[in-house]
């Protein structure tokens, strides 16, 4: 096949290519130049965005013997990645920017020109296994548990699946680091990042903030309504978040507070105990089917964050999307993020991508009604009720 490698810079999308050409297929090698000014992001980590990942790639290539080309994209990139995670922290909601570029870019920007020029499928280094079976492609996690990109790869479509290939599946990170020094690949040792490409300092807060100004409002307590402190943007702030909220006095418990619910209308940050963060009924929008729609309830497992806790769930379709009930609550679910649902497994982590929707809202109604919590040597238990 002529297959179009997708070369980031990094360990992983060399090593990918490299076996895709060693399996006999026609590669030729891309590097997305996402930036429009590469020269001012970080130096020494794997990203997307910097000239020494553009020369890494490029310098992969040539071990490998594959041609390679430099794709500018920057303006779809900015439109459809960076944009959109603007609106979204604007919107009160936490995006996922790596789950957009998959979707946007590197499966429907770059496909869709791969295929245009007569490629037939386009190869990168997620860390997932996919099959193409009659019945269609099927995603599964990686070996690799603590590398699984399976959940940000749940928002591609069937017919994208079908012309993708993600040869590291198989193997461990630190299988593919050996191959790729047995290779003579000098990313061999590369760090990989953990960083969002287009922030380059990871001062998250710091980028909105530029991005869309100050916008001074309350911190309040989300069960007394009192005023416990000032932010200068609620968009800065997400659920779940514990640091940096610089209250003025403490809780009468003497418990840390967390970040309950974000308001932009109001401009409000609401705080409270850990506790309320537990929900147990997620609604979820813009679903994809990834391995085939399903229009009655079934039984599966759900998560909620990339690298995140797995549930048993039950799960009702609809024609706008889910209604995702856990089987035990989660904690700190945030609106934008993506639910992604697993065919079970006995080890209770799932497996094979069923698909993946966009958490709208989560609530703690259902737990209330059919749970019944109890506290054994300070952990709480929740024992299914009805």
């Amino acid at each position: 096949m002529r297959v179009l490698a997708a070369m980031s810079g990094g360990v992983d999308s060399a090593v990918a290519a490299a076996r895709a050409a060693e399996a006999g297929h026609d590669v030729t090698g891309v590097h997305l130049a996402l930036s429009p000014s590469p020269q001012q992001h970080r130096l020494g980590a794997r990203g997307c965005c910097t000239v020494e990942d553009s020369r890494d790639a490029a310098r992969a290539a040539d071990v490998i013997g594959i041609p390679f080309y430099v794709w500018a994209m920057a303006e779809e990139f900015g439109r459809d990645v960076v944009d959109d995670f603007v609106a979204e922290y604007a919107a009160g909601r936490t995006p996922n920017p790596c789950l957009r570029c998959n979707e946007k870019i590197k499966f429907e920007a770059v496909l869709d020109r791969a295929l245009a020029l007569g490629f037939d499928a386009v190869v990168t280094g997620h860390h997932a296994r996919l099959e193409q079976t009659p019945d269609g492609p099927k995603l599964r996690r990686s070996v690799d548990e603590g590398k699984d990109q399976s959940y940000v790869l749940a928002v591609l479509r069937p017919d994208q699946l079908a012309h993708a290939m993600f040869p590291l599946g198989d193997s461990t990170k630190a299988e593919v680091r050996a191959e790729a020094a047995r290779r003579g690949l000098g990313v061999a040792e590369k760090p990989d990042s953990h960083d969002i490409c287009f922030i380059p300092d990871g001062d998250t807060a710091g980028f909105l903030k530029r991005t869309l100004g100050e916008a001074p409002g309350d911190i309040v307590d989300a069960a007394t309504g009192e005023v416990l402190g000032s932010h200068d943007g609620a968009y800065a702030y997400t659920v779940g978040q514990r640091r940096g909220l610089k209250l003025g006095r403490p809780a009468p418990d003497g418990k840390p507070r967390y970040v309950l619910d974000i308001s932009p209308v109001e401009n409000t940050v609401r705080v409270g105990p850990a506790e309320a963060l537990d929900v147990d009924e997620v609604i979820a929008t813009r679903p994809v089917w990834t391995s085939g729609a399903r229009s009655t309830s079934f039984e599966c497992v759900a998560q909620l964050r990339a690298h995140g806790q797995t549930f048993a769930a039950t799960v009702t379709p609809a024609d706008e999307g889910w209604t995702v009930r856990l089987h035990a609550p989660a904690r700190g679910v945030a609106a934008g993020q993506a639910v992604v649902l697993y065919e079970p497994t006995a080890d209770g982590i799932g497996d094979t991508v069923i698909g993946s929707a966009t958490i709208e809202t989560a609530s703690r109604e259902w737990v209330a009604a059919n749970y019944t919590a109890t506290t054994v040597g300070g952990t709480t238990v929740y024992d299914v009720t009805a």
